[in-house]
């Protein structure tokens, strides 16, 4: 049976036997011949969404009274709120800002902690949470009044210094407010 002529470049309508494998000459390896036709194109692969992180923020009672051993008299008057729904904060943007707000001016922080129940022990501008170049977080104290520290660590960090976060680790800031950052 005849078949018309195919062009040049098209793809052959009728089916090839697959390559055979060839020893080679001087050792036992064996070796593909390269396919007589191109592959079919893959369809791309849609790109991996980076998992986000999320700030889970609320009053911590563990933390609460270690501060108030820690403390002076002055701390006799707190009291750790009885109730306090949880919030949770998607970390969006290179910075992400903890304090709490300027009535005076109408400045807010992206983690507002003037917001009922109000924790007196942070301030205006306490923290930064800043992404950094691996989509990781770290904590930087702003020179807060009443420092800033990480999982249950008993000094503050310092001043205007990244600290590197983990998923699951927790930033303590003001006289009972824990912020827990999560990633996924």
């Amino acid at each position: 049976m005849n078949r018309p002529a195919e062009p040049l470049g098209a793809k052959p309508t009728h089916h090839q036997a697959p390559p055979r494998p060839q020893p080679r000459a001087a050792d036992d390896d064996w070796v593909l011949s390269p396919p007589s036709q191109a592959q079919p194109p893959q369809a791309p692969q849609p790109p991996q969404a980076p998992r986000g992180w999320t700030a889970h923020v609320g009053p911590d009672r563990d933390y609460f009274m270690a501060m108030m051993r820690r403390s002076g008299p002055e701390a006799a008057g707190l009291n750790l709120p009885a109730y306090a729904p949880p919030k949770q904060v998607p970390l969006q943007g290179n910075q992400v800002s903890i304090g709490r707000r300027r009535h005076s001016t109408g400045e807010s922080p992206d983690i507002d902690l003037a917001v009922p129940p109000e924790d007196p022990g942070v301030s205006h501008q306490h923290a930064v949470l800043v992404q950094q170049p691996d989509g990781s977080w770290a904590v930087v104290d702003q020179n807060s009044t009443n420092g800033t520290t990480v999982n249950g660590g008993e000094e503050p960090i310092q001043p205007y210094v990244p600290v590197q976060l983990q998923d699951g680790d927790r930033v303590h800031v003001g006289a009972w407010t824990t912020i827990t950052v999560r990633r996924g």
